[in-house]
């Protein structure tokens, strides 16, 4: 008996319905770009050629796809890859996968940086580099320093800097503004883990069982690293200098007291994501 012949039309149907089963928010977009990646085709050129037979490798690098998402290992980790801003980073479970969410961060940093000549920033848990090596881009005249406390997301950064061909950032291993004392920023961004730890036990398990927990768990009521944040960060910046980092939708009011407390910042504003969400808080050191 002949064997059936498998087309990408009828490997996407398997596969939506294999990762519907397993309980996957968005089945058939998973489907799509792990095919893709497996073949090496963009999501048109996906469509253009559905009924092309696929012969026994690319099902083979399409089965071995499948088979690590159906274990709820995120898309991104599996293709190595994802978008942010303009760049595209290379991720895997060393670094947190950036979120479009924090792509607001990155526009209010760039508005907080018009009309700074020379600007030097700090970037508190760089991760994967997504918010330093994005400022590094739009704004070559800068001087960027990019800190985690993890080597191994120190390393992923570097090498997406690398990658970029940026120049301009320099990356260092410590607690949050430690490595910067000697820096001198005029503007101080982070996105922080603002998790908080029990909400980390019970976050999907895309997330819970693979991204790191250290760029995730933010303490009791997740603001434990925000507190050190704004603290040295007081310490630190000059007058006029900005302190602008990412927080949790229902952690404004909280956050944003924290940094009032402090008395050292005037201006302080919480903004919302393009959801309609609470996301950065902001001030100016007086």
């Amino acid at each position: 008996m002949s064997q059936p012949v498998w087309t990408i039309r009828a490997v996407l149907q398997w596969t939506q319905g294999f990762f519907k089963d397993k309980g996957l928010d968005t089945p058939r977009l998973d489907a799509e770009l792990l095919i893709g990646d497996a073949l090496k085709l963009t999501r048109v050129r996906l469509y253009m050629d559905l009924d092309r037979p696929l012969d026994e490798r690319e099902l083979a690098d399409i089965r071995e796809r499948v088979r690590r998402r159906g274990r709820h290992e995120p898309v991104a980790y599996i293709t190595g890859k994802r978008g942010f801003w303009k760049l595209d980073l290379a991720v895997d479970a060393r670094v947190l996968i950036p979120r479009p969410d924090t792509e607001r961060l990155v526009e209010l940093a760039l508005e907080a940086l018009t009309g700074r000549e020379a600007p030097r920033v700090v970037d508190v848990g760089t991760g994967s580099g997504a918010i330093a090596l994005s400022i590094a881009s739009e704004r070559p005249d800068a001087t960027v320093l990019a800190i985690d406390l993890s080597p191994d997301a120190l390393a992923a950064a570097e090498a997406n800097a690398t990658a970029a061909g940026l120049t301009n950032v320099t990356f260092a291993r410590g607690d949050v503004l430690a490595p910067a004392a000697a820096f001198r920023p005029d503007v101080v961004l982070s996105n922080p883990p603002y998790i908080t730890s029990a909400e980390c036990e019970a976050l999907m398990p895309d997330v819970r069982l693979f991204e790191p927990r250290l760029a995730l768990d933010g303490g009791l009521d997740g603001l434990r690293v925000v507190r050190a944040l704004v603290t040295q960060a007081a310490a630190l910046l000059p007058a006029g200098g900005a302190l602008l980092f990412e927080i949790g939708h229902d952690q404004g009011p909280a956050a944003a007291a924290l940094v009032e407390a402090s008395a050292a910042f005037t201006g302080v504003t919480v903004h919302k994501d393009y959801g309609g969400k609470d996301r950065v808080v902001a001030g100016v050191h007086v």
